[in-house]
């Protein structure tokens, strides 16, 4: 929405093709209502240590995780009704259906929608922005009942009382805080040889032992060689340090990262280059076909909205026939809201290192 918004103000006649919620996955179903709950999780933790700042807080801290969760689904409603506004406000046609390519016609490409507001386009230029979901690993695949995606993570009936988080990037961190917070017992698998790889060294000791003293168990170099799901539990085969374990919990989270919304766009048959389902691009979001251009998650890491944002603008505005400097992923700030945050901005001191001067 971003790209056509910026689209719009320089004079073009964008439309955005929409087949689910305006906004996508970051206002809908990561970032936004993600924080909303964390935010709960956040002033329950202030609460239960009101008194190490001379405040006393008499009787039990009890939580309604209905109206919690209803709270975050409210706070992502509403600001994707903002999004309608902005992109009406701006006179940005929206179609609602699902979009493919359809082949060139002379300078054109032709785009043909299916679904409510079926009908065929053609235009010069298409923005792809299909975003991502999470990664399924061949038989260790969410059931959405014990083993749960994200999506399934975000919206609980009711809090299980163990937990294992397979995965320790943002969003298994955040996870991993946000059930802790709410007196749920968790445990988190890493493959890799320590939590949030993606942080330097030093923070990723700190985080460990943070979370650590919060009561949240980590294993690390822990290699999960199945799940198997129950009626109300799930029992986990781990290998740690190469020897077989087997952990058991109520509910299990998936999150081993991420793929490219990739299939059915009609790619094939264009010189669209994928890694790892992802869409490759230069600096100013230009695809290996002229005229076909993509932002967002489908272009891959770092899975973040404001970099979203920014190649939308930058996208727009080469279309546009202007040049605006080229994205420079390695400048871009990240953070993972747990408790306590995690932000950095930059290179890590050993890829600095081993760069050189």
């Amino acid at each position: 929405y971003v790209a056509a918004i910026r689209a719009a103000q320089l004079g073009l006649k964008p439309v955005v093709i929409e087949r689910e919620n305006l906004g996508g996955i970051c206002l809908n179903w990561g970032c936004i209502p993600t924080k909303a709950l964390l935010r709960a999780a956040e002033i329950k933790h202030n609460i239960e240590h009101a008194a190490d700042f001379g405040i006393e807080v008499t009787g039990e801290v009890t939580v309604n995780l209905e109206k919690v969760v209803s709270r975050s689904r409210k706070v992502a409603s509403r600001l994707s009704q903002g999004v309608a506004h902005l992109l009406k406000k701006n006179k940005v046609t929206v179609l609602n259906g699902t979009a493919k390519l359809g082949g060139k016609s002379g300078a054109n490409w032709i785009v043909d929608v299916s679904g409510k507001d079926a009908q065929k386009l053609q235009a010069p230029h298409v923005i792809l922005a299909t975003g991502a979901r999470a990664r399924q690993i061949p038989g260790l695949e969410t059931d959405g009942r014990n083993i749960l995606s994200y999506k399934e993570a975000m919206i609980p009936s009711e809090m299980p009382k163990s937990l294992i988080v397979v995965g320790s990037g943002a969003i298994g961190v955040e996870f991993a805080s946000f059930y802790a917070d709410m007196g749920v017992q968790v445990t988190i698998i890493e493959a890799l040889e320590r939590i949030l790889n993606a942080e330097d060294e030093e923070i990723s000791a700190l985080a460990h032992k943070a979370f650590t003293a919060r009561g949240i168990a980590i294993h690390t170099s822990a290699k999960l060689k199945k799940l198997k799901s129950g009626a109300n539990s799930v029992e986990a085969e781990v290998e740690i340090g190469g020897k077989g374990q087997t952990l058991n919990a109520d509910k299990v989270i998936m999150a081993v990262g991420i793929t490219g919304n990739s299939e059915g766009l009609g790619l094939e048959g264009t010189k669209i280059k994928l890694d790892r389902g992802h869409i490759e691009t230069d600096g100013r979001m230009r695809t290996g076909e002229p005229g076909l251009y993509a932002i967002g998650d489908i272009t891959g890491a770092p899975w973040l909205a404001h970099k979203a944002s920014h190649e939308g603008t930058i996208c727009a505005e080469v279309i546009a026939g202007e040049m605006p400097l080229p994205l420079k992923k390695e400048r871009i700030p990240g953070c993972t809201y747990s408790y306590p945050q995690v932000a950095s901005i930059g290179l890590t001191e050993r890829v600095a290192s081993e760069q050189g001067p």
